[in-house]
């Protein structure tokens, strides 16, 4: 069965989280730290925790500042749902029941499951019990007498009531006594115990819903174990970093009685094989450093008992063999991030091939790794848990998002001590820092995903990418060199922030740039292209083409053509002799209107809005000046 909807109730400082979809594959709770993510995956662990015997507290886990209060008022909290959810059931499910009550008995594929403050547990699910009945009867042959009694019940307290009745009224007939008895042992099968039918269904139904297996960044691996008394400790009893080391312990099938064994060879073999399938793992996806193998050995402890007498203890310990550098080191001398990864490869192994069914939940899972290695679990996510499992997990990483499975996403936000923390999959609703991890993951996978086009040509501004979009097709429809159809065109907004683009993103595109010459910036392209993230000819400068120290894209106007855009543009009436100077056209426009700057796109929307009119009237300086930048442009393609 598949987790369908989850809802906390009165839960630390979760009020009413209200109804939460569940996907059914991936979910993702994305907010801020102490939004209230935890206490979800807290509460819904605790309908039925793979791990040890976690319950609800009212002392512990409801909510402190209304306790008293509610107590006050009557309330009895024992009572109230922490944890509020609804399965859909799958084929398998459905069959479990009419496997036992026979086909159409259940009436809904949707089964509702809570557990209170008491620990007991609340379900409910559509079941025709009537049509059960009748299909118990049907399997029995029986005599007149019986079945029309029999088809009058409608349910099994009737039937065996109904039943009891006509066995004593027919007490010297043989055939209905012994019809009775059938029906009396049919019904006995059935519920064993004296179930009643709705609490049998329940028991089918609850036998086969997933347990939650609960990870978070405090369940690490141990860098050393003792054998013996891990393995032969009740697993419901051991904290979760020793559970951790017995899911390694049992890996790859591993027999205890090898590991226990007194030989040495034969322990040391059976780890070699432990330590062998973890690695395997851990290449696969650990892609920040594929030269690690584990190494597991085995040491003797002595240890002197209360008695006066020495215990020896077998101690298995974990090392990690980096063939990069040539050394092994401790477990627990790793990374935090490498020890978190690589103690839940060693956690999860104990579910991925048992056929029970389980529900992971991971608390702020890979909060340790770099951003890349974060990619890295989420492709173990993708491709390892949810085909295994449906998988929860919260984060407030960026690169722990998704931005191709937004639907996945979920938000918890705080609202304060009235309304506390809810979780929702409306933005709408949503504060701005909670959104952030959406944004900037979205905004990432725009920059690495929007432009596409095998050629790029990087301009500073919108000027830029409007004069020469405009001019080019001018050039072309007179049978001239334009700009290449190859070319993508992407102004960034500003020189300053080409630099940082080009090294973000300049190893992944071909990538050709062209900036105004009086730049400061250019020091940081030349580097980069030295660096070899741009090749240094498809750096391209105005004044390069314009045969100018200092230039902009508008220097490559004559004057009277530039002139005529200004003022349109501005309803000005200058004229190209009132502006003096060698310096670029811009600043001598500034200086003869009085102003430091002026807006420099528009004169290029006016380009824009009356292309036929004012292209057609361009001076063969300004085409020429122009075809030449072209042409020093398509020079640069690959």
């Amino acid at each position: 069965m598949k987790l369908k909807t989850v809802r906390i109730d009165h839960f630390k400082h979760v009020l009413d989280s209200t109804e939460v979809a569940i996907q059914p594959d991936i979910t993702c709770l994305v907010g801020k730290n102490e939004s209230g993510k935890t206490a979800f995956l807290e509460a819904l662990r605790r309908l039925k925790p793979a791990q040890g015997g976690v319950k609800f507290s009212i002392g512990k886990h409801y909510p402190a500042w209304l306790e008293k209060m509610h107590k006050r008022q009557g309330k009895n909290l024992e009572q109230s749902r922490p944890i509020q959810t609804v399965f859909e059931l799958e084929d398998d499910d459905m069959a479990a029941v009419s496997g036992v009550f026979g086909e159409g008995v259940l009436t809904s594929n949707l089964f509702s499951l809570s557990r209170r403050y008491n620990n007991n547990y609340t379900h409910d699910v559509e079941a025709d019990e009537a049509v059960a009945v009748a299909n118990a009867v049907a399997k029995i042959d029986l005599p007149k007498k019986v079945a029309a009694v029999a088809a009058g019940a409608k349910t099994f307290a009737a039937l065996t009531t109904a039943t009891a009745i006509t066995a004593e009224e027919n007490g010297e007939d043989q055939q209905v006594q012994t019809a009775c008895t059938a029906l009396k042992e049919a019904v006995s099968e059935l519920l064993p115990e004296e179930t009643s039918f709705k609490t049998r269904v329940w028991q089918l139904l609850f036998a086969r819903v997933p347990k939650f297996f609960f990870y978070s960044d405090y369940s690490r691996l141990p860098g050393k174990v003792r054998i013996r008394e891990l393995l032969e400790t009740d697993p419901e009893t051991l904290n979760e970093n020793d559970q951790t080391a017995l899911s390694l312990l049992q890996l790859a099938g591993s027999d205890q009685e090898y590991l226990l064994d007194p030989d040495y060879e034969t322990r040391r073999r059976e780890l070699e094989n432990v330590a062998n399938a973890i690695s395997q793992d851990v290449l696969q996806y650990w892609t920040t450093n594929t030269d690690l193998r584990v190494l597991v050995d085995i040491s003797q402890e002595t240890e002197q008992r209360k008695d006066g007498q020495h215990a020896v203890h077998d101690e298995m310990h974990v090392r990690m063999y980096d063939n990069r550098h040539m050394l092994s080191l401790p477990f627990d001398e790793r990374s935090s991030g490498f020890q978190w990864f690589f103690s839940f490869l060693t956690a999860f192994s104990r579910y991925e091939y048992d056929d029970a069914p389980v529900i992971i939940l991971l608390d702020e899972p890979a909060l340790g790794l770099h951003a890349k290695a974060q990619k890295d679990f989420l492709r173990f996510i993708e491709e390892r848990l949810s085909k295994r499992c449906q998988v929860i997990y919260t984060t407030h990483s960026p690169f722990m998002i998704q931005p191709d499975h937004l639907e996945r996403a979920r938000l918890v936000e705080d609202k304060g001590r009235e309304t506390g923390s809810i979780t929702t999959s409306d933005v709408l609703t949503t504060d701005s820092d909670t959104l952030f991890p959406l944004q900037a993951a979205l905004g990432y996978d725009i920059a690495q995903h929007l432009f596409i086009a095998k050629d790029n040509l990087v301009v500073e501004g919108p000027s830029d990418f409007l004069f020469m979009q405009a001019i080019s097709e001018r050039l072309v429809e007179d049978g001239r060199e334009g700009l290449d159809k190859r070319w993508s065109i992407m102004p960034l907004g500003g020189a300053d922030v080409i630099p940082a683009f080009v090294a973000l993103l300049g190893n992944h595109l071909d990538v050709t740039v062209v900036v105004d010459s009086r730049k400061e910036g250019h020091q940081k392209l030349t580097a980069l292209a030295r660096a070899g993230f741009l090749g240094e000819k498809r750096i391209i400068t105005i004044g390069e083409v314009a045969d100018r120290k200092m230039a902009d894209i508008e220097d490559l106007f004559a004057k009277d053509d530039y002139v005529a855009l200004y003022n349109a543009a501005f309803g000005k009436k200058i004229k190209a002799e009132d502006l003096k100077g060698t310096d670029p056209i811009v600043r001598q426009v500034a200086r003869n209107e009085g102003v430091d700057r002026y807006d420099h796109n528009a004169p290029a929307e006016v380009l824009l809005r009356e292309r036929a009119k004012r292209v057609a009237t361009l001076s063969d300086e300004t085409l020429d000046a122009f075809e030449a930048l072209f042409k020093r442009i398509n020079e640069t393609l690959a």
